[in-house]
């Protein structure tokens, strides 16, 4: 009889191992973003660990975040990434891409690997991927545009600030600002008065106040993109005298909201591109779920003067502080 009691505990101890080894299955997620410098995606790295951390459990899978994001904004290293991924057999990669042509080839054969591969903020659409997260691009243009000419009363010479001319997040922001542009006959974009910069917070910063310098005419700035703002003492106007509306509202960039340097700020779901998409990827990968659409927009959020104390403390969990 205690042989078999000792026989039974044994194998009750292995199905409990057995159980415990299966909640714990391993799934390692790729994130590919465009440059480890840009803060939008040092946010979004954080919601993906934090995602990882929170819905392991719930979906009884250990979740790994492999963070393998370039330097600086470079999409053949973005390539390199996303093939050295699928290679290492990553169950799913989430990618936002610096050039769609030239990240596709690379998604497409993540995919036939075997890997589960979406795009977040800059999308990918003629791949094979699962599905976008993030911003509709040609709505936030519109948006910037619109609340600009607000703030300049219909009327005044604006330029653009555009970031990587490659990129297709950013072509269609720019493409948007231009069609709303239209709607205000008493505003003008002045001539080439799209500035293309490289997205970091110097080199941007020097692209618009080299503009600004060049062209006093410009009354206006639609940025489309934060890169500037993520930096000090960027902008060389006192405060008011030129009108700038721009995108993301991150904590660098709030104090310009507060000194009157910029009217508004757009603020895009940077932390949910990390976490939204290692949610998205579980549903695929754990339930075998597909998104509700190829395309799952999240919505700006407006921010000015008024609300942007209560904005402020959504930073103190995205950034950890």
């Amino acid at each position: 009889m205690r042989r078999i009691t000792v026989a039974l505990g044994v194998l009750l101890s292995l199905a409990v191992a057995a159980a415990n080894g299966a909640e714990k299955k391993k799934i390692t997620i790729g994130l590919v973003a465009k440059s480890q410098s840009n803060p939008v995606f040092q946010a979004c790295y954080v919601g993906a660990k934090d995602a990882a951390r929170e819905l392991g459990p719930k979906y009884g899978v250990e979740v790994v975040i492999d963070w393998q994001t370039p330097a600086d904004e470079d999409a053949q290293k973005q390539v390199e990434a996303i093939e050295q991924l699928a290679r290492g057999g990553v169950q799913a990669i989430a990618v936002s891409c610096t050039d769609a042509n030239t990240c596709t080839p690379a998604i497409n054969r993540a995919i036939e690997l075997g890997s589960v591969v979406m795009c977040f903020d800059s999308d990918a659409p003629r791949s094979k991927r699962l599905c976008y997260y993030g911003t509709d691009d040609v709505s936030c243009g519109q948006r910037v545009m619109a609340e600009l000419a607000k703030v300049m009363g219909d009327k005044g010479t604006i330029a653009i600030l555009a970031g990587n001319q490659t990129a297709p997040n950013l072509q269609k922001r720019v493409q948007g600002a231009k069609e709303e542009l239209a709607k205000h006959p008493g505003m003008k974009l002045l001539p080439d008065g799209v500035f293309h910069n490289p997205e970091t917070p110097e080199q941007a910063a020097e692209a618009i106040n080299t503009a600004q310098s060049t062209h006093p005419e410009i009354e206006g700035w639609a940025i489309i993109g934060g890169w500037p703002l993520f930096t000090r003492n960027a902008l060389k106007w006192a405060p008011g005298t030129v009108k700038a509306v721009s995108v993301d509202a991150l904590p660098a960039q709030l104090g310009y909201l507060r000194s009157g340097h910029v009217a508004t700020l757009y603020g895009q779901d940077c932390y949910g591109w990390g976490y939204k998409s290692v949610e998205i990827l579980l549903n695929k990968l754990v339930k075998g779920e597909n998104p509700p659409s190829d395309r799952v927009i999240d919505p700006l959020t407006r921010v000015t003067k008024d609300n942007v104390d209560e904005f402020a403390k959504n930073w103190d969990k995205w950034l950890k502080k």
